[in-house]
């Protein structure tokens, strides 16, 4: 195994890495320090966050800049405040033994006069966030003429948060006799058009297969209607009682409400999201560090720099839109050679995206039932009596041990054991006492079965309407949808989302209106909120809604539609044009 000594650090840097306690350089490192100790070649490295890629870049930057000009020589660009002050500080630690070296973080969410005052005596090392630092070059507070190295790190990261436009502006401000080092997890279009615009035949590095994953994270995914998610997150928190993870949702209104269910409901979480102030994002963070939170729930872009240790799961309350990001919340777990574990929660019409992330990750999820509610109750059972085994019991409960042991005297040792564990696990056994099964079952096991249902479902229909017949809903409610034919909604679009949001093809909607910019439908009374919730779930991140109308009496309609999309719309709408051509 390779030593940080043999890759050519000088001994003050060894000084510093041996104090923060790194042995041995990760790949990543021992690909990266010797190409840039020796070479003033432009780079393109790929690795997952968490493979020391700070390091890699940071030691042969700080072995190679002039510590006796007070200069700026190295520039590091970062997506978010947090990373930039990360990076900051380890760059410091390497480098604490380095004589006359000044290392200056500039991020957003800070009085920019404060920072100001750092610049007066020019550091050699400047980390910064894309827009800070050309807030600093507008008012002339900095130069980056003399920048020698510049670094982009969580280059896919700063695209995909929009700063495409600042990093060109930064990139061409810098002069064209520097040494360009960029370092992504992934490798999408924006980032390989930097690459080849701004950088000079640089040699690439890539730490296991581009664009996949961690090799210590396994993927997992659990199958649910879409109304069902919320009830199967819970039991997958419940049947991991040590997990310390972040869950990811699609809009911030979902990971408020997310967090706030789980707080409600007696969970250790929290939420982040774009609507925090930087005091608040801070203290939820900083909760989240010290572990004196469980969950996190929080979006994409609101986890961006959040560089926490230790994390046992991830799990994608919603499936991001691309791979790549997918790629960025599952490589959070798994780091420094731990194991994690990646979940995702699905439902029937989203089997097709896990196949299209395996086959970029190039690794396979594993299909897991939703546990029921006796494996939740043994699971969090014996962690309880774990947990009483393994206690490390304070000193100060030694007065009144004595009092104690004669109260309880009369107990024998099994009736005690029954009543701690009683008293602790009453609410849970209650809760999932008659718990139903959320699994769905793999459309390719029953396709045959469904499909003969399928087929007598619209004999059954076509034998009602040969007989003048017509099936009515039941204390029928009218809903309001918040999209319309200026849209492309139609009657057969709007029964295919209703399958997508609920899962069940066997709800009857009759009275389909379609405006302009709206649309109105009824439905059975019991099938309203089955509605109107799987719509907040399955499409609240597309702002398309469903809520009761104003005037929910049942009317007389001249359309009449089952949910099942090959059934009697497409059959109206062949009448209609029958008609039209008579």
């Amino acid at each position: 195994m390779a030593t940080f000594e043999e890759l050519g650090l000088e001994e003050n840097i060894l000084q510093g890495i041996q104090e923060m306690g790194f042995e041995h350089p990760t790949p990543i490192q021992q690909e990266v320090v010797p190409l840039i100790l020796t070479e003033k070649t432009d780079l393109v490295a790929l690795a997952q966050t968490g493979t020391g890629k700070t390091a890699a870049f940071g030691l042969p930057v700080l072995q190679n800049i002039d510590r006796s000009q007070q200069a700026p020589q190295a520039l590091i660009l970062s997506p978010t405040r947090e990373l930039c002050m990360q990076i900051a500080g380890e760059l410091k630690n390497y480098g604490k033994y380095l004589k006359n070296l000044k290392v200056v973080a500039l991020y957003g969410g800070e009085p920019i006069v404060k920072q100001f005052k750092l610049l007066n005596t020019p550091p050699q090392v400047i980390a910064a966030t894309p827009g800070r630092l050309l807030d600093m070059i507008r008012r002339k507070k900095i130069s980056l003429e003399t920048i020698d190295f510049l670094v982009l790190d969580e280059a896919d990261e700063m695209l995909n948060m929009g700063f495409t436009e600042d990093i060109n502006q930064i990139l061409e401000s810098v002069s064209e006799d520097r040494q360009t080092l960029l370092f992504s997890a992934t490798m999408p279009k924006a980032v390989a058009r930097i690459a080849r615009n701004y950088m000079q035949n640089p040699h690439e590095i890539t730490v296991g297969a581009k664009n996949s994953g961690s090799d210590n994270v396994t993927h997992e995914y659990y199958m649910v209607q879409a109304r069902n998610r919320y009830l199967a997150l819970k039991r997958i928190v419940d049947i991991h009682p040590d997990i310390y993870g972040i869950i990811f949702c699609r809009t911030r209104q979902e990971t408020k409400d997310v967090a706030e269910k789980l707080m409600h409901d007696g969970y250790n979480a929290d939420a982040l999201h774009g609507d925090l102030s930087q005091a608040q994002r801070d203290t939820v963070m900083n909760k989240f560090r010290v572990r004196n939170l469980q969950l996190l729930v929080a979006t994409d872009v609101a986890s961006r720099g959040l560089d926490v240790n230790d994390l046992t799961h991830i799990i994608n309350y919603n499936l991001p839109d691309d791979v790549e990001s997918y790629t960025h919340r599952s490589g959070r777990t798994g780091r420094a050679d731990k194991k994690g574990t990646s979940i995702a929660i699905v439902h029937q019409r989203e089997k097709y995206r896990i196949r299209d992330i395996e086959r970029v990750i190039k690794k396979e999820f594993e299909k897991k039932p939703v546990p029921n509610g006796e494996e939740v109750c043994r699971t969090q059972l014996f962690h309880f009596v774990d947990r009483i085994e393994n206690a490390e019991v304070q000193p100060e409960i030694e007065p009144f041990m004595a009092e104690i042991s004669e109260k309880l005297a009369n107990m024998d040792t099994e009736a005690l054991i029954r009543n701690v564990v009683g008293l602790e696990f009453t609410r849970l056994l209650d809760y999932y006492k008659n718990a139903p099964n959320l699994n769905v079952p793999d459309r390719r096991n029953d396709r045959d079965r469904r499909d003969r249902n399928d087929r007598s479902n619209r004999r059954d229909r076509n034998d009602r309407r040969n007989r003048g017949g017509r099936r009515g809903v039941d204390n029928a409610v009218r809903l309001y949808m918040n999209m319309g034919a200026k849209q492309g909604l139609r009657p057969a679009k709007l029964l295919g989302m209703i399958n997508d949001a609920t899962g069940d093809k066997s709800i009857e909607v009759q009275g389909i209106d379609v405006m302009k910019s709206f649309a109105f439908f009824e439905v059975s009374e019991h099938h309203a909120e089955q509605i109107i919730e799987g719509f907040q779930q399955e499409f609240g991140h597309k702002n398309i809604e469903v809520e009761r109308a104003q005037d929910s009496s049942s009317r007389n309609r001249s359309r009449d539609y089952s949910s099942d999309r090959r059934g009697g719309g497409r059959k109206d709408r062949d009448r209609k044009s029958r008609r039209k051509r008579r």
